[in-house]
């Protein structure tokens, strides 16, 4: 298992993204820092962006203004209007000359390589927001777990501050070093469980679910001794973890945990139109229609049949 993709183990991170003033990522208002790289490379992916752990470029048609200025910095020549993605990955080196020229912002980066300092940097702006909340700062991705040394070193900082600490994990990591590291400053834990079944898992997200049931197991013991939050989420998508099979696996394995509570996210169809712009080809096979009422409810009586709300 690869613990740590950073371009170093501490001094920086591959940060994608630090969104401030969400409300979606834990209590109160809250600044996500999103992590670039992901050990799982799940199907339906709603970040696709985060998954490589290499900076990208991204190419947004709808912003082009048609200046092409951007063809005459290229150095590979790797950018041809003919192609309908502009971008030829296979001779794009990544050195981003041309979103530095692009003034529509069409071509832009994906992913940079930020220290701790420039990360808290942006979270102390939000510090009132904070206060004021009961909000603090959560770690997401991608998955934070892959730099366990900056996200300790990080989380260290956030707590001297006295900010509330969340991390959003996939539970694909090694048990011991979370542990040593990342457990001792966090508030709480959002896990994610997608399937049960270690086959369907591998053949959904690239790897079994053994890893991510076991740290879950001893993670409900470990907050449950020491008063801190965990939970569990199952990421709703149709065919595939929304099934009767599925959901009922996961909640019968919840409630041998004594799990009483559960988050359903459900299926968002908007990160199909990421994928063109990373030149990775539309998906085919998944929905491209939202989850309706009735379809997540159904859902979450699987739950509440076992008494998990």
């Amino acid at each position: 298992m690869n613990h740590n993709t950073s371009h170093t183990e501490h001094d920086k991170a591959l940060i994608f993204e630090i969104k401030g003033n969400s409300l979606d990522d834990g209590p109160g208002i809250r600044t996500v820092v999103f992590f670039k790289g992901c050990p799982l490379s799940c199907l339906w992916c709603h970040n696709p962006e985060s998954k490589k752990s290499l900076p990208e470029i991204s190419f947004d048609p709808e912003k082009c203004v048609g200046c092409d200025s951007c063809l005459a910095v290229c150095p590979r020549r790797a950018l041809d209007r003919t192609n309908p993605m502009l971008v030829d990955r296979t001779r794009c080196t990544v050195c981003m000359e041309c979103t530095q020229v692009c003034p529509g912002t069409a071509l832009s980066p994906v992913g940079r390589y930020l220290s701790i300092a420039e990360v808290m940097a942006e979270i102390e702006k939000d510090l009132p927001f904070y206060q004021t909340s009961g909000g603090g700062v959560t770690l997401s991705g991608g998955e934070p777990t892959l730099f366990m040394g900056f996200a300790s070193q990080l989380l260290t900082m956030i707590k001297e501050r006295g900010i509330h600490t969340l991390l959003e994990t996939c539970g694909f990591f090694d048990y011991s070093r979370f542990m040593e590291l990342l457990y001792p400053h966090l508030d709480a834990i959002y896990y994610d469980i997608k399937l049960f079944d270690p086959g369907e898992h591998k053949r959904f997200c690239g790897v079994s679910s053994e890893t991510i049931l076991e740290n879950f197991a001893k993670l409900i013991a470990a907050c449950a001794r020491d008063n801190r939050e965990i939970l569990p989420r199952i990421p709703l998508v149709p065919g595939i973890t929304a099934t009767r099979e599925n959901l009922g696996s996961i909640a019968r394995f919840l409630k041998g945990l004594n799990v009483q509570k559960v988050a359903l996210l459900p299926y968002n169809p908007l990160w199909l139109s990421k994928l063109p712009m990373l030149g990775q080809p539309r998906q085919t096979g998944l929905s491209e229609e939202w989850m309706t009422g009735p379809e997540i409810e159904e859902c979450r009586r699987i739950f509440s049949d076992f008494s998990i709300v």
